[in-house]
């Protein structure tokens, strides 16, 4: 209750208009080459940081915040998720990140292969879900289509999403394609991860050719064609064997691939490197959930990065509504193994390099912009709070649903509504 009184005390005293802000005496982990600087300062001036040091004189205005040590690390990333397309998870009226044609109409009046599919244009973020996000110290997401019955294993489209609020959230760089690979994708294509190979090919020799024998639309083979000259195209897939077709279809096609899920990627490490191939892990994933999965191992991602594989995190199961809990997955990736350092990377600098971000975001270095998180502790524990989050030197709300009604309910018996009062 302390933490939650210094971090609401601290948020009232931010100026809601503040862009310059100096946070001093702060254990500043930068998430880049520079790696944690204890005891510096750091200044930001319209919107970006302009010094970090030692002793750094206030200018005139600045809002000053003394950290008395405590970190202070770039935003961080949700993983890649449905936040702002999906609001409650069993209403399907609140999902947006579904494409099924296929279930409305016979497969001779038209394809359900539609690559074309954006779920950008859908999202909102006035989302309760974006809020109970953003006070947990995360900033950014990836926006991730997903496949149903009556759609294609090719998903569509996504880009990552600033958290802050803003409707023009969209960053620049950083729409990707995803494809669903696997035994969960195999009733999408005749019942075999064979025919999703089969199909693949198929809809690249479309793309290329400009026409086809149908099974994308004209808007479909002009969206796919964009990913064959080095477009970056997200492959969630898990088992090995999997995994090296990947890579060896990726080569071929001129796409550039990340792999998500990735459960047995540690025992095809050398090859994705080989690739320059990021993957991006569940680190609680150490069950054999699935005949894909059955190599699955908590040390999957330091074994990964002992082998020079760029990691970062991403949660499975409903990675929506648990976005604000993948701190847990760097945290538990570092007690087996994984750096301190590389698993704060895997939250931050990491997903910025993959999605193109990396000019503006995800470390803490000068000109780039201030998105910035003040914690409690150490950022990778689960029982620390994110004291402040500022977007671009601006001070968030840190109030979100769940506040307010934590709020209502632990309010005096005298302070509660009439209809929560039992008179």
């Amino acid at each position: 209750m302390k933490r939650l009184l210094i971090a609401f005390t601290l948020a009232l005293a931010l100026p809601v208009a503040a862009q310059d802000l100096l946070v001093r005496n702060a254990t500043v982990h930068t998430a880049g080459a520079q790696g944690t600087l204890k005891g510096r300062d750091v200044l930001v001036q319209g919107g970006v940081v302009r010094a970090v040091g030692a002793n750094l004189a206030a200018p005139a205005g600045v809002t000053v915040v003394d950290a008395r040590g405590r970190p202070l690390t770039p935003g961080l990333f949700a993983g890649l998720t449905g936040l702002g397309i999906e609001e409650v998870s069993g209403e399907a009226a609140t999902v947006d990140a579904n494409l099924a044609l296929g279930a409305m109409m016979p497969a001779h009046e038209g394809s359900s292969w539609r690559p074309e599919f954006d779920v950008d244009v859908a999202y909102n973020p006035r989302s309760a879900a974006i809020a109970v996000t953003r006070v947990e110290g995360i900033t950014f997401t990836v926006l991730s289509p997903g496949s149903l019955p009556g759609g294609s294993f090719v998903a569509g489209q996504g880009s990552a999403m600033l958290l802050d609020g803003r409707f023009d959230a969209a960053l620049a760089g950083s729409r990707s394609l995803f494809v669903n690979l696997g035994a969960g994708a195999s009733p999408l294509s005749g019942g075999s991860r064979a025919g999703q190979w089969m199909l693949l090919e198929q809809a690249v020799s479309e793309a290329r050719a400009g026409s086809g024998d149908g099974l994308l639309t004209r808007a479909g083979r002009t969206a796919l064609a964009r990913y064959l000259a080095g477009g970056r195209v997200v492959f969630h897939v898990d088992r090995a064997a999997d995994i090296r077709q990947v890579l060896a279809f990726a080569r071929r096609q001129g796409m550039k691939p990340v792999i998500v899920g990735g459960s047995e990627a540690w025992m095809v490490a050398a090859e994705l490197k080989a690739a320059n191939a990021p993957v991006f892990v569940d680190a609680l994933a150490n069950l054999p959930s699935s005949f894909d999965a059955l190599g699955s191992t908590l040390e999957n991602a330091a074994r990964l990065h002992r082998a020079g594989v760029v990691v970062g995190f991403t949660q499975g199961g409903d990675a929506t509504h648990n976005a604000r809990k993948i701190r847990q997955l760097a945290g538990t990736a570092v007690a087996y193994g994984l750096p301190w350092e590389a698993g704060l990377a895997g939250l931050t600098s990491v997903p910025a390099q993959v999605f193109g971000l990396s000019a503006q975001r995800g470390r803490i270095e000068v000109g780039q912009v201030a998105d910035l998180v003040l914690w409690s502790g150490d950022p990778l524990e689960v029982n620390t709070l994110a004291e402040q989050v500022w977007f671009a030197g601006k001070p968030a709300s840190m109030r979100s649903r769940q506040t307010e009604l934590r709020d209502r309910y632990l309010a005096p018996e005298a302070a509660l509504p009439r209809a929560y009062s039992g008179r």
